[in-house]
């Protein structure tokens, strides 16, 4: 349930919950709150957290969760991955931009690596865009092995296997109508 404060969704919740769900099995945390948002990202403890702003657009299905889900099955991860949604989460992915990922144009899907508080490798929307998953997954994997030192993958090969992307866009997603 929304409170009063909050923004209400842009996309009905229950159309992009498979969206959500996938991120979710691959060992994500969602940061619906800005006060989430600030506990996670605003810590200075020196540990890894990636974060992946979802969306319901074509390159977030296509590429985006996809190569995600595929990074972090890596021998080397962050040490907490997390994700806010564009369009559903929307006053942490305000925080998230405002706050931590200041002088950065917004763009979703996006993902960022951070460390104490600051992002250390940023992969924006115009370098997922026309990318496959692989070359996602590269990308991030290449981060990890540099910066990271938990111990992955974030879930087991066999729930990996089993693992559905949500392959829908958001041209048919319906607008929420609260």
């Amino acid at each position: 349930m929304f409170n009063i404060n909050q923004k209400p969704p842009i996309y009905d919740p229950e159309a992009v919950q498979p969206m959500r769900d996938e991120l979710l099995y691959a060992g994500f945390e969602e940061l619906t709150t800005p006060e989430k948002v600030d506990e996670v990202l605003g810590s200075k403890n020196d540990k890894t957290t990636l974060l992946i702003i979802n969306s319901v657009c074509g390159c977030a299905a296509g590429s985006a969760r996809p190569g995600v889900c595929h990074a972090v099955q890596n021998d080397l991860i962050p040490d907490r991955l997390v994700t806010v949604f564009a369009g559903q989460d929307r006053d942490s992915v305000d925080l998230v931009r405002q706050k931590y990922l200041l002088n950065i144009p917004p763009s979703s899907p996006f993902m960022a690596l951070f460390k104490n508080g600051e992002p250390i490798f940023v992969l924006p929307r115009h370098h997922i865009e026309g990318r496959s998953p692989q070359e996602i997954a590269d990308s991030l994997i290449d981060q990890f092995n540099t910066h990271c030192k938990k111990q992955g993958p974030s879930i087991s090969e066999e729930a990996y296997g089993k693992l559905v992307h949500a392959r829908a866009c958001g041209s048919k997603i319906p607008l929420n109508e609260n």
